[in-house]
């Protein structure tokens, strides 16, 4: 450091952001996708039908039918309905109790599980094909997916300081933060890149602080367990106690062995409507039904900001209200819930999700043209000759992280419709596939110029973006005009984002021209004087 404490603070922004730009590119760009994680799983399993719409009380009674006919004598029943952001069928499970001899059992038979269609009530046969899907290309953002997972969260979790002390300096750099938030010259060269910094990370500022500092909430017991031990006054016990609602399903209640009658459902989804609204119900759990002491646990869909929702329990006989379980009576507990669920986003409907996800692209655009600006200032003032590898090494990670992870995402959901479906470990080559194309991006640009190549991955970017709705048509029955037909927006909207993203590139790679225009990339030029400073 050096100068002046704004003078340290604009080198400590440079280097944190520089260092780990590439990787912070990634965590977000895959972190965005994470927005839409379970409607990228619906696209990617064409074979799965829509659920059929129908009002929450009438799912619930389907469902509950089927478990009395297909699982009496069961130790558990659980139900959770169709929702935005977990299931994507009405879904049932069981278990039964384990025989005297549990050994001579598989534990699997014990156990059931059917998706079942929300009107008739009868189980949905498909084979939907084996797929790593968006839980996989969401679950990226945070254990880097090839490296060992403890290992992978802990260098997320430094990143992700690292990028919430760029974030600060970053402000306290720009004095005049808000009057350069209006200010943009084009064709400027490296001052053109600062602009357009300045004015996506101003724009995205309060996100970025948001999903920063709430990431960091989730690391921060793998950093210091004591914070949680701590908040229970270090008692092992009531520690456990406490979380058990938390990290685990509900304790469970012990059988009776006295027979009793389940009480009507209708009298449960009374009361849950008059306390929460069944819009807000996600899922039943009913303990022991047919016994004495059963109970039936009913779960909310996390409507409200908190990551792990609160729960209503009645008994299972009378259908008389017990107890709401909140996830925890901490107020510490409760902060921490809270910004978890900020970071996550399940508590969004659609529109809000879609804020985030928009935001999540703004910040990766202010990493992408941090990175790019950094190069095109030191490329103004050092002559290419001059230019070490270091210097080129730098650019071309650039190009072939910022343009070429794009291509790479898109090869992604191209292979889940060109890899036979019956293929081997074929989930798994799916991610293969997108990182040897990304792997690739990643050397294309030390065989090309620096202009053609930023301008030829980015056309590639465009050309698989518009392919994977047209390879969709040509594999699927399940293709844009027929999902607009059936009304089934999920897969339609999927399909209409990729012909968006791939004009959106094209537009971008059209303005990346071989000659004058590429002055917006930072043309070398002449200079005598090194660099004076980051």
């Amino acid at each position: 450091m050096k100068g002046t404490f704004r003078q340290s603070m604009t080198w400590l922004h440079t280097w944190c952001s520089l260092l780990f730009c590439w990787v912070l590119y990634f965590i977000f760009v895959t972190g965005t996708l994470g927005y839409f994680d379970n409607e990228i799983d619906r696209w990617m399993k064409p074979e799965v039908p829509p659920a059929v719409d129908v009002p929450v009380r009438d799912a619930y009674g389907v469902a509950w039918t089927f478990l009395e006919k297909n699982a009496p004598g069961a130790v558990r029943w659980s139900i959770a309905q169709p929702s935005r952001m977990n299931h994507d069928q009405l879904t049932v499970s069981w278990r039964m109790p384990e025989p005297a001899d549990a050994d001579a059992v598989d534990p699997e038979s014990l156990r059931g599980n059917h998706r079942l269609h929300t009107v008739t009530g009868e189980p949905l046969s498909y084979t939907a094909r084996e797929t790593s899907g968006g839980q996989v290309l969401y679950r990226m953002h945070y254990n880097l997916h090839y490296i060992k997972a403890d290992v992978a969260y802990r260098m997320v979790g430094v990143i992700t300081l690292i990028l919430f002390l760029a974030i600060i300096t970053g402000i306290v750099a720009h004095k005049k933060i808000f009057k350069e938030f209006f200010t943009f010259r084009p064709k400027k060269g490296a001052r053109s890149w600062l602009d357009m910094h300045n004015l996506l990370g101003v724009s995205s500022l309060p996100f970025l602080l948001m999903i920063t500092y709430s990431g960091l909430v989730f690391v921060i017991l793998m950093w210091m367990p004591g914070v949680l031990l701590g908040s229970y006054g270090f008692d092992a016990e009531k520690a456990q106690a406490g979380t058990q609602g938390l990290l685990f399903e509900a304790p469970s209640i012990e059988r009776s062995g006295e027979p009793a009658a389940t009480v009507n459902l209708e009298v449960v989804l009374r009361q849950v409507e008059d306390q929460w609204g069944l819009e807000n119900l996600d899922s039943l759990q009913i303990q022991n039904p047919g016994d004495a002491n059963s109970r039936i646990i009913a779960g909310s869909d996390r409507a409200k900001i908190y990551y792990f929702p609160s729960s209503l329990v009645f008994d299972g006989v009378t259908g008389a209200f017990i107890e709401e379980r909140p996830f925890s009576e901490l107020k510490s507990i409760s902060f921490a819930a809270a910004m978890i669920g900020l970071h996550e986003g399940q508590f969004a409907d659609t529109i809000t999700r879609w804020l985030f996800f928009i935001a999540g692209l703004i910040g990766s655009a202010a990493i992408a043209t941090g990175a790019v600006y950094w190069t095109a200032k030191r490329r103004k003032a050092v002559p290419e000759r001059e230019q070490d590898r270091g210097f080129r090494f730098v650019d071309c990670l650039n190009i072939g992280t910022i343009a070429g992870l794009p291509v790479a995402i898109a090869a992604y959901f191209l292979a889940n419709r060109l890899l036979p479906v019956e293929m081997d470990h074929r989930a798994e080559w799916e991610v293969h596939a997108m990182f040897i194309v990304w792997a690739a991006c990643l050397f294309y640009p030390l065989f090309r110029s620096r202009v053609k190549a930023w301008r030829e991955l980015f056309f590639a970017a465009a050309i698989a973006c518009l392919a994977i709705p047209i390879v969709n048509a040509i594999t699927t029955d399940a293709h844009l005009l027929a999902s607009i037909r059936i009304d089934d927006w999920v897969l339609a909207g999927f399909d209409m984002t990729c012909l968006i993203l791939g004009l959106g590139f094209a537009v971008l790679a059209s303005r990346i021209g071989v000659k004058a225009e590429a002055e917006d990339l930072g043309t070398p030029k002449q200079a005598s004087a090194s660099v004076s400073r980051p």
